[in-house]
């Protein structure tokens, strides 16, 4: 027998009961769906942490007030060491210059409502800096300008604002510049719209709204103390030795222990982060293949069950054959044929509706498809079908044609 009649036979076998089929094909099509779907939604998380790191760019050090109690929880700021410019101006010191390129002084006003009309928006960060952090933080300018040092020495009231802050105040693709919003009450002047830097699903780097820090420190937010630096070190290179130095620096201005584990402050290293969060991401997309894997694992068993179900009520069919010349190996073919063209349309029909549900964003992460799994997850597909479909086939073909003719 032929591998074209034996694919006829299992396609009418297959069709004789749709029903059955049906249910048996279902429980394939949802472990492929599942596993394409969870796998693209673990790239998704990964390629967006990885961008939100990116942001930050591979050679950036974030420098954060508060430490580690005794209970491993962050420390509050009475635990923290207090930023100023001094610090600032300790570590641009020439000695450091090989290590470290710039630092960048950063004003939170924490809770601060945006509004132009009557629409307003409170944005994820509200930052007062110098000119410098838009090198720093990676931010492009879409239309008009950032804000220069002379903004920043006149103390003008000028804002530049991410495409979340427009969307909200102005509408889609309204162009903000020269426009007048408020911000805590306070008028400030649009001179500047970003570059969009994307969602990650757990924060929107578009809500952004970016002040001089002189502005900042004589509207939405007074005193001489800082919230954080963010620091350039002179290469991806250099970075970790740009920590250390502004590790030593900082805890020996503030009479800290630069080993302790609870210093006053906290260094972020941009690059330990993306390689640690890779890792992790890597390891989570596995999981999440692995379990809906099991999935597939019980529809492999569904057709087993549905198989042997079809060997039992075709038996005096096999005996017939049998008795008429079939060979072993024909009637294990047929059989395995079945089991395939239920696990190959499974597979398929899974694959496409995979693909689909992987088009919408799923819990704020948008899926990445991984094209290397949906083909493993079909080849799966096809192999517990043959793996399961054995057995019943196996079955059907070591039958004694008296027994099988026999049979009621």
């Amino acid at each position: 027998m032929t591998l074209r009649q034996m694919f006829k036979l299992a396609v009418r076998g297959v069709s004789s009961n749709r029903l059955r089929s049906a249910l048996t094909i279902l429980g394939i099509l949802i472990g492929v769906a599942s596993v394409v779907v969870l796998v693209a939604v673990g790239n998704g998380s990964a390629i967006a942490v990885k961008r939100q790191f990116d942001s930050l760019g591979t050679n950036s050090l974030t420098v954060f007030t508060g430490g580690f109690g005794p209970g491993g929880g962050r420390g509050g700021r009475s635990n923290g060491i207090t930023l100023t410019m001094k610090d600032v101006e300790a570590l641009q010191a020439k000695t450091y210059a090989a290590t470290i390129k710039s630092v960048v002084p950063i004003v939170n006003a924490n809770g601060a409502t945006a509004t132009f009309g009557a629409a307003s928006t409170s944005p994820d960060s509200v930052q007062g800096s110098t000119p410098q952090i838009q090198s720093a933080a990676s931010y492009k300018v879409k239309s008009g300008r950032f804000f220069n040092a002379d903004d920043q020495t006149l103390r003008r009231h000028v804002v530049v604002i991410g495409k979340t802050v427009q969307t909200n105040l102005f509408g889609e693709g309204v162009n903000p510049i020269g426009e007048h919003i408020k911000i805590n009450r306070i008028e400030f002047e649009v001179i500047g719209l970003l570059e969009s830097k994307g969602s990650s699903g757990f924060r929107d780097d578009d809500s952004v709204a970016l002040l001089p820090l002189t502005t900042m420190r004589d509207t939405l937010a007074g005193g001489s103390s800082l919230n954080q630096l963010r620091v350039q070190a002179t290469s991806s290179k250099t970075t970790t030795d740009a920590q250390t130095t502004v590790t030593n620096v900082l805890a020996a201005r503030n009479g800290r222990n630069p080993n302790a584990t609870d210093k006053g402050f906290q260094v972020l290293n941009a690059s330990a982060l993306i390689a640690s969060s890779t890792s992790t991401s890597k390891t989570l997309t596995v999981l999440l293949g692995a379990v809906a894997a099991i999935s597939l694992l019980v529809g492999g068993i569904g057709i087993m069950n549905i198989m042997l179900v079809t060997v039992t009520e075709r038996t005096r069919e096999i005996g017939i054959r049998k008795a008429v010349g079939a060979q072993k190996g024909a009637i294990l073919g047929q059989f395995l044929m079945e089991s395939v063209v239920l696990g190959g349309i499974g597979g398929l029909v899974g694959v496409a509706t995979g693909l689909l549900g992987s088009r919408f964003t799923i819990v704020g992460v948008v899926p990445v498809v991984s094209y290397p799994s949906v083909a493993l997850a079909l080849f799966v597909a096809v192999a517990i079908s043959l793996f399961f479909g054995f057995y019943p086939a196996n079955r059907a073909a070591s039958m004694r044609p008296i027994d099988a003719l026999r049979h009621e």
